[in-house]
């Protein structure tokens, strides 16, 4: 049976909720496009993030611990993946759009630079006086102009909902007019933010006591509540365990544990407040998409507790500084020395903001292999570079 994007749209309005954005009334893309014969908008949209450059250097870009410190660490592909896994578990379960949702998710964190929270740190103060750097707006900018893979126009011309979800994926200022028509984005939009949150939260913390960076015994004596509440839970389940197998077995209760209170927290909120509508949604003042309050502060503790023992470990801390020691020497080098720069970050030069910017861009694509690899080009007498 073939099932075209009318019936698959059809569906859509039979079996998601009211306040579900539904792709038939997407308010369009920057440049008009003919639809698509068998794939709904969202659908589409998630194909072209797929598809692109941007995406697939996700796999060599850190999460917490460089991309090449060890293979079973998490990158910021995987964490993409695995935020994308959960945020279409609550959007399936309160009647939201998966695809929209999956579209959001999988572009959210597109505009990372290398090295993880340490490169964006050293491009926004080398960006200090030309506009800085976020990576919510580089993602927004990446799929709007930096893409370069259709004839006619720049960027990936992606619907303005997957634009809206990225705009909007951390409160903060509204990065364009375009984005201002309420003070949330859609549900989708939420669900994918609050998923984002349970990923590094949960596997961040899985990737520290893998590090051996943090162990069980220091997260019990820093009393955190909910890795006390999943070793309750899983011995009392299936006994003592060895220290892998236990890791193993929390990290999933925690994950399980915070989707669980997302989504009756939110299907609670939806029926008392008898939201019906996506714009409904919108015009809430805040997120209706959110942990209990008797959860919130658990995990408000443990990400303090990740902070202060993981993100600020010695060892994170002494890489993390040898990183933006390296980007900010690559930025002034480039500056110093624009000839240095590739040709197609010349050329892109001439039509952006300013040199700056350009350069900005330029660092902030690259995996982290490959920014260690122009540091060495730039520095290093021993590496030679042949055309």
């Amino acid at each position: 049976m073939l099932v075209t994007r009318e019936a698959q749209e059809e569906n859509e309005s039979r079996t998601l909720a009211s306040y579900a954005t539904l792709s038939r009334d997407s308010r369009g893309r920057r440049f008009p496009q003919e639809p698509a014969s068998h794939r709904t908008e969202f659908q589409r949209d998630r194909d072209r993030i797929i598809h692109s450059a941007a995406f697939r250097r996700l796999e060599y870009k850190t999460q917490v611990f460089l991309s090449f410190e060890g293979e079973y660490y998490r990158t910021r592909l995987t964490h993409t993946i695995e935020a994308t896994q959960i945020a279409q578990s609550i959007a399936r379960a309160l009647g939201a759009n998966p695809d929209l949702t999956e579209a959001i998710s999988l572009a959210h964190d597109l505009g990372h630079s290398p090295f993880g929270h340490a490169g964006e740190a050293a491009l926004d103060e080398a960006m200090a006086a030309h506009g800085g750097f976020d990576h919510n707006r580089q993602s927004l900018r990446i799929v709007d102009d930096l893409e370069l893979r259709y004839p006619g126009h720049s960027g990936l011309n992606l619907s303005w909902e997957v634009r809206e979800g990225i705009a909007k994926h951390v409160p903060g200022p509204i990065l364009s007019p375009e984005f201002a028509d309420g003070a949330c984005p859609s549900l989708e939009a939420q669900v994918a933010n609050i998923a984002d949150d349970i990923a590094y939260s949960c596997h961040d913390l899985d990737d520290g006591l893998r590090s051996r960076l943090l162990s069980g015994a220091q997260i019990e004596k820093a009393g955190v509540a909910l890795w006390q509440e999943a070793i309750e839970a899983i011995s009392a389940r299936y006994g003592a365990l060895d220290a892998e197998t236990q890791r193993h077995a929390a990290t999933r209760y925690l994950v399980d544990r915070l989707i669980a209170d997302v989504i009756d927290n939110t299907e609670l909120t939806l029926r008392r407040e008898g939201l019906g509508s996506p714009t409904a949604v919108r015009q809430r003042p805040s997120d209706i998409v959110a942990f209990s309050t008797e959860l919130q502060p658990k995990i408000d503790a443990l990400r303090a507790f990740l902070f202060h023992n993981l993100y600020q470990h010695t060892e994170v801390v002494r890489m993390s500084e040898k990183a933006k020691r390296l980007l900010t020497t690559l930025f002034l080098e480039f500056r110093r020395q624009p000839r240095q720069l590739p040709e197609s970050v010349l050329a892109a030069a001439k039509k952006t903001e300013s040199l700056e910017r350009a350069i900005c861009d330029y660092l902030a694509s690259l995996t982290d292999r490959y920014a260690v690899l122009e540091s060495r080009r730039l520095f290093d007498f021993d590496v030679v570079v042949l055309p």
